[in-house]
C-alpha cells in the first residue's frame, strides 16, 4: 500500500523555492552561475564543459574501489631529499633522532601532538624522526561500507601535507620493519634556518 504525498507546507515551498534557485542543471553548462562567476579568473577562457554524471557498474555484492592507502600516497610522492640518504632511510640503516608514539590517542589529539612534536624537533635541528601510529585495529565486522584500518596511519600524510607541518617536512615514508614497519612512517624534517 503506497502513501498519497502530504505536500509542502507554504514555508517549506519558498525554502524549497530559494534552494532551487541555486541549483544549475547538469546537463547545460553554468556560465551565467553565480558560483561560477567568483571562481572565474580574469582573462580566463569563457570556456565551460562541465563533465557529465556517469553512474558506476557497482552491482550489489561486489567490493567497492578504496582509496589510495597512505603508503600508496607516498610512494606517489616525488623525492624531495637526497636519494642516497633516503635509501639509507629506507633500509633502516639511519636512526631516528627523536619518536612519537601517537598509540591510543584520538584524532585531534594525536594531530595536536603531532604538530607540537615536529615543530619542536626541527627548531632542535632534528632531521629524522619516527613517528608511531600502529597499525590500526582489525575487526571481523567486514559491513556494507568499506572502512580503512588505522584512522591515525591514514592521516599522517594528509596532516604533513597542509600548514604548518608542510613547509619544515620533506620526505614521509614508511619505516623499516626495525622501526615498526608499517605501524610507524620515517619523517625527515628540512634544516632549521
Amino acid at each position: 500500500m503506497s502513501r498519497k504525498p502530504r505536500g509542502l507546507r507554504p514555508d517549506e515551498e519558498r525554502l524549497w523555492q530559494r534552494v532551487a534557485d541555486t541549483a544549475n542543471p547538469l546537463d547545460k553548462p553554468a556560465s551565467k552561475s553565480r558560483l561560477t562567476a567568483q571562481i572565474k579568473k580574469p582573462g580566463a577562457r569563457e570556456k565551460l564543459n562541465p563533465t557529465p554524471f556517469k553512474p558506476s557498474r557497482f552491482q550489489i555484492g561486489e567490493t567497492a574501489p578504496t582509496a589510495l592507502s597512505p603508503i600508496d600516497v607516498t610512494h606517489r610522492e616525488p623525492l624531495r631529499m637526497d636519494k642516497k640518504s633516503f635509501t639509507k632511510m629506507k633500509r633502516g640503516k639511519s636512526a631516528p633522532e627523536a619518536r612519537i608514539d601517537l598509540h591510543g590517542m584520538t584524532a585531534a589529539a594525536a594531530h595536536t601532538a603531532l604538530i607540537s612534536f615536529l615543530l619542536r624537533s626541527h627548531d632542535q635541528g632534528m632531521r629524522l624522526v619516527l613517528v608511531i601510529t600502529g597499525k590500526g585495529r582489525h575487526t571481523d565486522d567486514r559491513g556494507p561500507i568499506p572502512q580503512r584500518v588505522g584512522i591515525l596511519r591514514q592521516q599522517l600524510p594528509h596532516w604533513i601535507s597542509i600548514p604548518p607541518l608542510n613547509g619544515i617536512v620533506l620526505q614521509i615514508s614508511e619505516a623499516h620493519q626495525r622501526h615498526g614497519g608499517s605501524g610507524a612512517f620515517y619523517v625527515y624534517l628540512s634544516r632549521h634556518r
